[in-house]
């Protein structure tokens, strides 16, 4: 769900998405994000933004809508990693998240195949 009405009093102050993101510490790309309704806004970001365009946080605020889930199965209750709900664990983690970790396993993957070749190539001399 797109942020419009911060979208909206950001553009008639004049403020730039780069302007926001600085303010809250963050980068453009990661703030765009936030804008757009792909990644959450937390309470104290939306008190810096509403700071920084000098509003009150109910004039940009905006609740959050609710998010594909991610179903993580074989995670241990000690791992301390998502929610347990009926032994099930839940995960809000974006989707262009996991998909460069999974290209990042792959080449891992790849990688560790060609230094066991290299450590077997080495053995064999």
């Amino acid at each position: 769900m797109q942020k419009e009405k911060l979208r909206n009093v950001r553009k008639r102050k004049g403020i730039t998405q780069q302007q926001i993101a600085d303010a809250i510490a963050t980068d453009v790309s990661n703030y765009s994000r936030k804008e757009s309704g792909d990644v959450s806004i937390r309470k104290e970001e939306w008190e810096k933004i509403a700071r920084y365009l000098e509003v009150p946080v109910e004039d940009i605020y905006e609740e959050e809508e609710a998010r594909q889930v991610n179903h993580f199965d074989n995670i241990t209750s000690s791992s301390g990693f998502g929610n347990n709900i009926s032994g099930n664990y839940y995960c809000n983690v974006p989707e262009f998240l996991l998909e460069s970790q999974r290209d990042l396993i792959e080449l891992l993957k790849k990688e560790n195949q060609k230094l066991q070749e290299e450590i077997e190539a080495l053995k064999n001399k």
